[in-house]
């Protein structure tokens, strides 16, 4: 018997720990409130409305004749690419997400090219370029 005791006996403690500590942290989690409070079964949870939508315009300007193209973020921050064949062009999408970052170049095969960027009605960045096939850039970080 004294020979089996000698064998077991650092398991058996290492059991009788994992038990103790098992039964502290079950404890802890009822003390410290980690236990679930909130459920939702699909039926009782309300949709979240969207709320300030923000609505952005870019927006190309120069002589009408001017041809070239357009490169911009979509609201994903997506880069997307349009060409055009006379200005002004502009493009708006509108939104609900809390920011946006806004950035818009274009270039034309004119002496002279602007761009606007417009939210909720506010311009917030515009640069205009003159130049031989002139080159404008307007960015807003955070609109």
């Amino acid at each position: 018997m004294f020979a089996l005791l000698k064998r077991t006996w650092v398991p058996l403690v290492v059991v009788v720990a994992v038990a103790m500590g098992a039964l502290a942290v079950n404890r802890l989690r009822g003390v410290f409130g980690s236990d679930e409070i909130f459920s939702s079964t699909g039926t009782a949870a309300e949709t979240i409305v969207p709320f300030n939508p923000k609505t952005v315009t870019y927006e190309v300007f120069g002589p009408a004749a001017t041809t070239g193209s357009v490169s911009y973020l979509t609201r994903t921050a997506e880069p997307a690419q349009a060409d055009f064949t006379s200005l002004p062009w502009t493009f708006t999408m509108t939104t609900t997400i809390p920011s946006v970052i806004a950035n818009v170049v274009a270039q034309g095969d004119s002496g002279r090219i602007g761009c606007r960027i417009v939210v909720n009605g506010d311009v917030k960045d515009e640069h205009i370029a003159v130049a031989h096939h002139a080159q404008t850039f307007c960015l807003v970080k955070a609109a």
